[in-house]
């Protein structure tokens, strides 16, 4: 279901439905967006109107690093644009073909420690606008192998509401020659082969001696809810527009376990020692500040109302 209806409790107790509209300039979006892009999109905001030179000709909406250090490109239109996949495609391939620049702005902007963690194997573009076409979702798809493509619908409800949602993803595989991602420290024999994600074609290598577990995890996250799986470059990501869950594999014998970071307030949660822990301003991989600790099919049990959860809240 791609169309979102909102309703307001009317004064006679009966739900009366808000009518969505468009904004009268496609500046406002892009401002209002930029404003809180990290909260409405998982990007950290890099630069706005940023200029391709002089050979390309353009001038990207909004350049930013998503929150598993991908390269994302924002375009923004007020209603439906034909030309906005052929737009942003464009923009993707230029992306792809000035690494160094693009690492130079994160640089500055973000410091050295994070422009050595770019993931450029599968560059990312946002498009938000008012409409998409079937032939948009075509055309978005005929790019799958280089490019992950997310289509966002946004409506206006007045002067303070602004919806966004998700209508398409476009996953993309990893680029070939681009950066891969580590092998987890685990020995797998030539008659195990490693699992694919049916979503995004990158290999999961799980550790042998923690397999089962995340069968049995991996089951709940995608029973939860319609998310896509993303291997990265040093955690496994279950998202919609922004991550639910990462999950980061711990193979150690003294300390075996997997661990889920959810999107969740960890002051809205009962910590259990050495179960769940609140790892908000603590650095660790992956995103998400509540940690939750699986040992034990009985942890994937009680970890079920969590990542319900945090699907719902998504």
């Amino acid at each position: 279901m791609t169309d979102l209806k909102v309703f307001r409790l009317g004064g006679d107790g009966r739900d009366v439905e808000l009518r969505g509209s468009t904004v009268a300039r496609e500046r406002d979006l892009q401002r209002r967006a930029e404003g809180a892009l990290e909260e409405m999109l998982g990007v950290r905001f890099l630069a706005s109107e940023y200029v391709t030179g002089p050979w390309h000709q353009g001038r990207i909406d909004t350049l930013g690093l998503d929150e598993n250090n991908v390269p994302t490109v924002v375009e923004f239109k007020r209603g439906r644009d034909s030309g906005l996949i052929t737009q942003t495609m464009s923009y993707l391939v230029w992306l792809a073909s000035h690494r160094h620049e693009f690492e130079a702005l994160v640089r500055r902007q973000l410091g050295a420690q994070v422009a050595e963690a770019i993931d450029w194997r599968r560059p990312r573009a946002i498009c938000v606008a008012g409409e998409f076409s079937r032939h948009d979702r075509v055309a978005a798809s005929a790019h799958q192998r280089d490019f992950r493509v997310d289509l966002v619908r946004y409506r206006v409800f007045g002067p303070e509401l602004l919806t966004l949602q998700l209508v398409e993803t476009v996953p993309g595989f990893a680029a070939p020659g681009a950066t891969q991602a580590p092998a987890a420290p685990a020995t797998r024999t030539n008659a195990e082969p490693a699992e694919v994600s049916a979503t995004t074609g990158s290999q999961v290598d799980v550790p042998d001696c923690l397999r089962e577990l995340y069968d049995e995890l991996d089951e709940v996250l995608t029973a939860a809810g319609e998310l896509e799986v993303v291997v990265l470059k040093h955690y496994i990501a279950y998202r919609r527009m922004l991550n639910v869950a990462s999950v980061i594999f711990r193979p150690s014998p003294s300390h075996r376990a997997i661990l889920v970071y959810l999107r969740l307030g960890p002051d809205t949660v009962d910590l259990e020692e050495g179960f769940t822990r609140g790892v908000r301003g603590i650095g660790h991989l992956g995103t998400g500040d509540l940690e939750v600790r699986i040992a034990s099919s009985a942890d994937v049990e009680k970890a079920v109302p969590l990542i319900r959860r945090a699907v719902e809240e998504s």
